[in-house]
């Protein structure tokens, strides 16, 4: 039976350590003149760091005013455009370096299309198949897990933590199996400043 999974980014579902999970977000800033689509499930950068910076969270979505309406509009995407100057781009991101997100995965390889050898690749790192494109209906993120990249080093954006129990995406034989992840080298962790990986292109 074929997982009913598709792409939909980063989903919040709980922290390390057993932690309460409220699963907030933090209200930043989208900074002037910041043309780039986010969307939701997609991992950001902070643009004010400057130059190659390591992920600080997941975008949930943005309130703005409307440049043609001049109505507060609230999205699960930014679309790069169309507020009001006088007014601030709010972007609200999961930040909490100990949150822990699901993702799906974007394919099926040879050494991992069984649940046994997927649920050994956990604790060892997985990258993005895409991180910075989404859906502009739905405002979602198409960020997923690319299988292939599954590794040991810490060279990769996100380590597996497990997998999620869910019987309507328990194919491991074809693309879909959503993983239970957490950020690498998340930028508010004490190490954040060093780069490992390919981060995310855009940010707020």
């Amino acid at each position: 039976m074929a997982n009913s999974n598709g792409s939909f980014g980063l989903r919040p579902i709980g922290k390390i350590g057993q932690q309460a999970n409220s699963t907030g977000a933090t209200e930043y800033r989208i900074a002037s003149g910041n043309t780039n689509k986010l969307y939701q499930g997609q991992p950001v950068i902070p643009t004010a760091a400057g130059g190659t910076v390591s992920i600080v969270g997941v975008f949930w979505g943005c309130e703005y005013v409307s440049s043609t309406s001049g109505k507060t509009i609230w999205s699960n995407t930014w679309p790069g455009s169309g507020a009001d100057t006088n007014y601030p781009v709010k972007a609200f991101v999961y930040d909490d370096p100990m949150q822990t997100f699901t993702i799906a995965t974007s394919n099926v390889v040879a050494a991992a299309n069984t649940e046994a050898e997927v649920r050994a690749a956990v604790f060892a790192n997985i990258a993005f198949a895409t991180g910075n494109s989404g859906d502009d209906t739905t405002g979602i993120s198409s960020a997923t897990a690319d299988l292939n990249t599954i590794a040991t080093t810490a060279a990769h954006s996100m380590r597996i933590m497990g997998v999620q129990n869910d019987p309507d995406n328990s194919d491991f034989t074809v693309a879909g199996i959503p993983l239970i992840v957490r950020l690498n080298n998340h930028f508010n962790a004490p190490n954040g400043s060093i780069v490992q990986g390919t981060v995310s292109t855009t940010g707020v």
